[in-house]
Parts: structure tokens; sequence; C-alpha cells
């Protein structure tokens, strides 16, 4: 049997031609692994022959799903958020679903607003990544859809979690520094926030490093910022360096604000790293082709998207029917590994 090219073939032309049951080829197509090799064989050479596509949205269809999962993040600017969404793009592709992308602008009514069960009802489960919530709205997140928490900000919510070691990891960027010799050292993403953030958990690691030395942050360096923009990065160092703060290492709570600050730094004709050594977080692409390139932490974006993707996957076949099945596991939070890269922000 040649390629059709008109009509579409079907599982059963596969089948056929492959010789075996409608049932094995849809074994295979779902990746069973107790087949035999030489049966997956004949199958993926009548699958090629034919130019066999599956039909996603019947497969859908046929188990009440929509093939559809939600993001949601409060912004895409900034680096880190846009690259976590390529990341939950590329790995949901890989269960045969379609991502829908929503921001929020960090504001707390469309937070909210996104938790609707109506709305949700568009989609098979939903990623989260709030900044406006805070530990009191915990028990908002018990919702009745499939639901995965990002990010630093609810901890302790009735869902699986999977975020990111941001002591632990702002730590081993402000021990980095110490151990080329760093005193003097400004922390460059303060926010004035008592809920858990990541800027809050981040400056936790900045202090715990340069306790165990004997060192402290200047009260005058610590200045809240309104986001973590590059723009922010440069105007705040620019502040920094105007109070008459003379660092020698920089340690940003993001790679969008260790920019900002290394070109506030280079218009002042200080140099990096001879004269000030800059350490970033996140590992966006642009951090690598800085000038010079940026030592940062890189805190485990594939890892956090693949996580919760399968999380969320699990989740969602747990929940076909609208009913929780009684072997759903208790809700789980993961944090991923975490890097030191160095790189020529640093250098010796």
């Amino acid at each position: 049997m040649a390629r059709k090219v008109g009509n579409a073939a079907t599982i059963r032309d596969v089948a056929e031609l492959a010789g075996v049951s409608v049932k094995t080829v849809s074994n295979y197509l779902n990746g069973y692994q107790y087949m035999r090799e030489e049966t997956k064989a004949r199958v993926a050479a009548a699958v090629e022959q034919l130019g066999y596509t599956v039909n996603l949205s019947a497969r859908h269809l046929s188990l009440g799903r929509t093939g559809m999962i939600s993001l949601v993040v409060p912004t895409v600017l900034g680096g880190y958020f846009a690259e976590l969404a390529e990341a939950v793009v590329r790995e949901a592709a890989s269960f045969g679903l379609t991502v829908l992308l929503e921001t929020t602008g960090g504001e707390r009514d469309r937070e909210l607003r996104l938790l609707d069960p109506a709305k949700a009802q568009l989609v098979d489960g939903v990623m989260f990544s709030p900044v406006a919530l805070s530990l009191a709205d915990k028990d908002l997140l018990a919702v009745p859809f499939p639901l995965v928490l990002l990010g630093e900000r609810v901890f302790g919510a009735p869902v699986d979690h999977v975020t990111m070691q941001n002591i632990e990891a702002m730590k081993a960027a402000t021990e980095h520094v110490i151990k080329l010799g760093a005193q003097s050292i400004v922390a460059l993403g303060v926010k004035d926030d008592p809920e858990p953030s990541s800027g809050m958990l981040r400056l936790k690691g900045v202090r715990r490093a340069m306790d165990a030395h004997g060192l402290s942050l200047d009260p005058k360096g610590l200045i809240p910022l309104p986001n973590y923009f590059q723009s922010t990065g440069y105007q705040v160092m620019e502040t920094i360096l105007d109070s008459g703060i003379r660092p020698d290492a920089v340690v940003a709570f993001t790679d969008a604000l260790a920019l900002g600050a290394m070109a506030a730094l280079a218009h002042r004709g200080i140099r990096v790293p001879q004269d000030v050594m800059v350490v970033g977080f996140d590992n966006i692409e642009e951090a690598e082709y800085s000038f010079p390139p940026l030592t940062t932490i890189d805190p485990g974006l594939d890892q956090i998207a693949r996580e919760a993707v399968a999380f969320l996957e699990q989740r969602v076949v747990l929940t076909l029917g609208g009913t929780k099945r009684a072997d759903q596991p208790e809700a789980r939070t993961l944090f991923a590994d975490f890097e030191l890269i160095q790189r020529g922000s640093t250098a010796a």
C-alpha cells in the first residue's frame, strides 16, 4: 500500500499494512512499552510509509479533553518569563498539548479572575505563577480543576508547586564573589514587600553568605525596586553610586537588573570585573552575550517546565470525567536544581 495522497490514512490502514490489530497500533502510538521490537518496527514502518498522523483533536475529544493547558504569568517582558513560556510550550508539545499563554500584569484582580472555574473549562489545567496573591490566599487555590503553582509567592497551598532554590542559589552567588575578594557588596533587587517573594528570599541568601564571613550590607544600598527591568537596574545603580557607595561586587536578583547595572557602571567608567564584579540570576540568553558575559545563576528553568507540565498532565488524567480518583497523590512541592554559571563579569 503506497503513501496516501488524497484521503488521509487511518489507523486501520496502518494496522492492515503492518499486519497487526488496531489495538496494537494504538498501543504503539501511545508509547506502550511492553511491545516486541519487531512489532514496533513494523508499525513504525507502516506509519512512515502511509504518512499517518494522529488526529489529536479527535483523541482529546474522545477523552473529554480540550488538548490545551494554560500558563498564567505576570508578564513576558524582562527575559525569564518569556524563556519559561518557551520551555513550557516545548514540554507540553511532548504530550501533544497546546499552551494558552495569559498575563496578569501582577494585578490581584486579574490573578483571581484566572482562578474562576468557569474560565478554566476552556483548558484541561492551569500552571499559575502569581505575584499579587499572598500566603493568606492559599485556600483560594483549592480549585476544582488541575492546577500547578509556580514561583515563590504562595507556599503551603493544597496544589502541586514547582519552584526554585532562591535562598541557596543566591547564597552561592554571593559566596562566589566573596571568595574572589569582594568585601563591599550591593544586593540589587530588594522589594518593599513583607510577603514571601523571590526578592525577599534572594536577599535572605545574600545575608546568609555575608553573615558567614562577618560582612554586612550598607543600608544605603538597599533601595526597594518597583520591577526587575533593565532600565530599573540602570537607574538604581546610578542612585547607589550617587550615594557614595563604592562596591566591589553587585549581586543582582535577576539578569535584567544585572545587565542594567553593568550599563550604568560602564557609563561611569567603572570596569567590570576589574573594579566591580557583577552576578545575575536566571541565566537568560542575553546574559551569555553581554559584554562582558554575565556570571549568573541558572535556576533550573528547563526542569521547572518539565516537572510542572508532567505534574499537570498527571492531575488532568486523574480528574477526567470531573471526579478526582482515589489514587490522587498528595500535593507535592519540588525545588529545582540550580547551577552557578561563571563568566567574564566575575573573572579574576
